[in-house]
């Protein structure tokens, strides 16, 4: 199901809880709200349908993918950039990333993963933790 975006910066700024069985509706809800958005959104975190769990999904080179719990274990290469959100009103706005990336997280069948991403998929990925951690840009 579809649902509204929240744009309230102090919703927004509240920390995620972990997700557990009982969110993957959740999950599900976030990934058709983030592709009706696909025009203008390549990443989402549950925050931003209003639910404090974490949660994101995104497009990883094409095919999108969800996450719970995500978590980035390892990084390097950090440089500045500028990013726009979908949930905050303005421009885009300056900030640091890393270029690689170690996560881990569960997928939809609860299962640990650990992967390393770079480049656009690793920026949209912190972009999406930084969400589930009460970080805005």
């Amino acid at each position: 199901m579809i649902r509204p975006l929240v744009h309230d910066p102090l919703l927004l700024a509240r920390k995620s809880v972990p997700a557990t069985k009982e969110d993957l509706e959740t999950a599900r809800d976030l990934l058709d709200t983030l592709v009706s958005h696909k025009d203008a959104c390549v990443g989402m975190a549950a925050n931003m349908i209003g639910i404090t769990k974490r949660i994101i999904a995104f497009d990883c080179e094409g095919t999108y993918m969800v996450m719970l719990n995500p978590e980035i274990i390892s990084s390097s290469g950090e440089y500045e950039t500028e990013e726009s959100c979908l949930s905050l009103l303005g421009g885009p706005r300056k900030t640091n990333r890393f270029q690689k990336i170690k996560v881990r997280w569960q997928t939809e069948a609860l299962q640990t993963r650990i992967k390393t991403f770079t480049g656009w998929t690793a920026q949209i990925i912190q972009h999406e933790i930084d969400h589930c951690n009460g970080i805005l840009i």
